[in-house]
């Protein structure tokens, strides 16, 4: 049987904490709750606790100030802070400094704290899972992460394909091979971080929800290398958004001090971005998508990369969508996926 997971709730004012703890009756939850930060620091002395909630206003020590002592004490435990829209600049900065995982502003929706709270466990979930090392794992966890947007079903695993078919044309060694493999299907896990009304938003995101999102690799690096996976799996989820120009993010890194290995990535993830299906549009026909990444050559793309895509576009294209092999006994592994074995 599986233990109940603990989620603790700080908050100085009663009727919140009853609140929350009504919300959270039905989920199967062991919730504890605290009046006060040292007594909710105590209680995390004292047992495993999964995910906190805390308040941001509270006396003696605000909310900011408790998750940076519970981070220290309980690395592992997730962090959700809830704040009134006055200090919702005090939670991004939060975020960005690595206190806080997610915040709620109060009055609090009821789905999206759930939310909040599921995308905290999965990400707990998904750093003792590929912890265990087992590549099924990994490419498991990656198709748990696009269930959170139903859009990109399917890209990690086009993704992957395509990046280990044009590091074939470099001739890079298998070794490698199977570290850009395992990239490209955790390239985007850090999105466990992104609320999901952010994710598959149909319009123009604010400048406040574009800065989220560019924090999804940050997110995923600290997942990965938090799991023990190697330096280029890590390479890959950090940089696969820089840009050759040095426009891009999370560092601006330009040319070659973006590592290959998050090159390839880069290219086969815009690839697979243009000719699908997005919230905002729909895929691009295959003549516009050469196109545009044809403008975004040089500047965006390597360009040496972005030629053997198309030089090679019939053998990089099959093996991207290559049908599921039977044989292998590992369920979803393309053609592709079973000649690294």
């Amino acid at each position: 049987m599986n233990k109940r997971e603990t989620l603790l709730i700080v908050d100085d004012e009663p009727h919140i904490i009853n609140a929350l703890k009504r919300l959270l009756l039905g989920n199967d939850f062991n919730i504890l709750h605290a009046n006060s930060a040292a007594e909710g620091l105590t209680l995390v002395q004292q047992n495993e606790v999964n995910v906190v909630i805390s308040d941001y206003c509270m006396p003696v020590r605000n909310g900011v100030e408790f998750l940076s002592q519970v981070k220290i004490i309980s690395p592992s435990t997730e962090r959700i802070l809830m704040t009134a829209f006055a200090t919702i600049d005090t939670a991004i900065e939060a975020i960005n400094s690595g206190e806080v995982f997610r915040f709620i502003i109060k009055p609090w929706d009821n789905k999206l704290l759930l939310n909040a709270i599921d995308d905290c466990l999965m990400h707990q979930r998904l750093v003792n899972t590929l912890k265990l090392g087992e590549e099924r794992m990994f490419h498991t966890m990656a198709r748990m992460v696009e269930l959170k947007d139903p859009y990109t079903r399917g890209h990690c695993q086009r993704v992957a394909n395509c990046s280990v078919a044009i590091a074939d044309v470099l001739d890079l060694n298998k070794a490698i091979k199977k570290e850009i493999l395992w990239g490209g299907w955790l390239h985007d896990c850090g999105k466990v971080g992104v609320p999901e009304k952010i994710l598959n938003f149909p319009g123009r995101l604010s400048d406040q929800d574009l800065k989220l999102i560019h924090r999804h690799s940050e997110w995923g690096a600290s997942v990965v290398s938090e799991a023990g996976l190697s330096r280029q799996v890590v390479n890959i989820v950090m940089y696969h958004h820089e840009h050759i120009s040095g426009g891009g993010y999370p560092l601006g890194l330009k040319g070659e001090d973006i590592p290959l290995e998050a090159r390839i990535v880069a290219v086969a993830d815009v690839f697979d971005a243009l000719s699908t299906d997005r919230p905002y549009r729909s895929g691009f026909p295959m003549d516009k998508v050469r196109r545009i990444m044809a403008e975004m050559r040089g500047d965006i793309l390597d360009p040496k990369l972005h030629d053997i895509l198309f030089d090679n576009f019939e053998k990089v294209f099959y093996e991207m969508h290559a049908p599921i092999e039977k044989n292998t006994g590992f369920k979803g592994v393309s053609v592709r996926q079973a000649s690294l074995n």
